[in-house]
C-alpha cells in the first residue's frame, strides 16, 4: 500500500442530531428510513473510526448523504435542516481534524436566496471546503438561470461545487412502465445523470462563462471519460448543421471544457476505468472519493477496493500521490 495520506473527498456522512431531526421534519419514506438506518457508518462514528483504522492515513473530507434537504423539506424546514446539518459536520470537523480534515455545505436549492446565504456562513463562518448540489434539482438542469448566482459565488470563492446525481426508481427505464427495475434508476442511471449535468454545464456556456469555476463530478464523470469520441463526433456534426452562430458559442476546442471538471475514483474499484480517465483528463484531475459507505460490507468494499485499484494503475507513484492526496490538499487549501 502506498505510503501517504489518502484525502477522501467524496465520503458521505448522516450525523445523528441531523440524522433525528430528518426524520422528524422530513417527508421520508418508511423505505428511506430503512435504508439509512442499515449503513450504521453513516452515523455511528466508533464503527466508522474502527474501519477507517484500517487504512494508514486515511481522512475523508465530510458530504452529506441524500437525501437532498429541498428534495424531503418545504423551503422554511429545508434551511432549517440544511444549517443543523452543515453546523454538526462543522463540529465532527472541528473534534476530529485528523479524521475529518473538512466538510461540505449542504444547501436548500429549493430556496436559492437562503442557499447563497448558507453558503457565505459555511465558507465564512465554519471554514467548509465547498457546497454540495444535487442534480437534477427538482427536476431542473443545472443550467437553469436561477442556480447563475450560485456559480458565480464559488467562483468568487474559487473552491468547488460537489454535484451528485440523484435519480429515484419512479423514473422509469422505459416510457410504457411506472418505476424502473431491477435497480437500474441508480446503477445506470445515476451516472448518466452526471453525464447529463456536466453536458448542460458546457453546452449552455456557464464554464466558458465562469472559467475558474470549479466541479467535481461524482462516479468519476458518468459516461464522459469513455464517450470522448462520440461527444467530439457529434459535436462536429451539430456545428455542420448549425453553421457559424453555433461555433461562436466557444473559445476553445470542446472537449477542454469537459476537462475541466475534475473526476473522483468512485468506481468501486475499476482500474480499467480508472486508466479511461487518467487518460481523458490527466492525473492533476482526478480524486480519491470511495462513496462510503455504499456497498453491502458498512463501507469497507468501497475502501478497500477504491485503493486497490488506484494502486494498480499503469501510473508512477508521484501521480498516485496527487490522486490520493496532494490534489484535494491544493483544491481545497487544505493545512494538512
Amino acid at each position: 500500500m502506498l505510503d501517504c495520506r489518502k484525502v477522501d473527498i467524496y465520503a458521505h456522512v448522516l450525523p445523528i442530531k441531523y440524522k433525528e431531526a430528518l426524520y422528524k421534519v422530513g417527508s421520508l419514506s418508511s423505505d428511506q428510513e430503512r435504508r439509512i438506518d442499515t449503513l450504521e457508518t453513516l452515523f455511528d462514528l466508533e464503527r466508522r473510526f474502527r474501519l477507517m483504522d484500517n487504512y494508514e492515513g486515511l481522512m475523508q473530507v465530510l458530504t452529506l448523504n441524500s437525501p437532498s434537504v429541498d428534495e424531503v423539506a418545504d423551503q422554511e424546514k429545508a434551511v432549517y435542516l440544511a444549517k443543523l446539518a452543515n453546523d454538526e459536520m462543522a463540529e465532527l470537523v472541528l473534534k476530529y481534524p485528523d479524521r475529518f480534515p473538512a466538510a461540505v455545505a449542504c444547501l436548500p436549492m429549493n430556496h436559492i436566496d437562503a442557499a447563497l446565504n448558507e453558503v457565505d456562513r459555511a465558507i465564512k463562518a465554519l471554514d467548509f471546503r465547498g457546497v454540495l448540489v444535487y442534480t437534477p434539482i427538482h427536476d431542473k438542469p443545472l443550467d437553469s438561470v436561477e442556480f447563475m448566482p450560485l456559480y458565480e459565488k464559488m467562483s468568487q470563492y474559487n473552491l468547488p461545487i460537489w454535484i451528485h446525481p440523484r435519480r429515484l426508481a419512479d423514473y422509469p427505464d422505459y416510457r410504457t412502465e411506472n418505476k424502473s427495475m431491477y435497480g437500474i434508476h441508480g446503477i445506470f442511471g445515476w451516472p448518466y445523470e452526471t453525464t447529463v449535468a456536466m453536458s448542460r454545464l458546457v453546452y449552455s456556456g456557464i464554464l466558458e462563462n465562469y472559467p475558474e469555476l470549479k466541479i467535481i463530478t461524482h462516479h468519476c464523470g458518468g459516461m464522459v471519460p469513455y464517450f470522448e469520441q462520440r461527444i467530439l463526433n457529434s459535436h462536429d456534426l451539430h456545428e455542420l448543421r448549425q453553421g457559424a452562430e453555433h461555433k461562436q458559442r466557444f473559445t476553445k476546442p470542446l472537449l477542454d471544457y469537459f476537462k475541466m471538471f475534475y473526476y473522483d475514483t468512485a468506481l468501486y474499484g475499476s482500474t480499467a476505468g480508472l486508466m479511461c480517465a487518467y487518460a481523458f483528463c490527466g492525473t492533476d484531475h482526478m480524486l480519491f472519493g470511495t462513496d462510503m459507505p455504499h456497498d453491502n460490507q458498512l463501507g469497507d468494499r468501497c475502501i478497500r477496493q477504491t485503493i486497490n485499484a488506484i494502486e494498480q494503475m499503469d501510473i508512477n507513484d508521484v501521480d498516485k500521490r496527487k490522486i490520493l492526496e496532494v490534489n484535494a490538499r491544493e483544491l481545497l487549501r487544505l493545512s494538512i
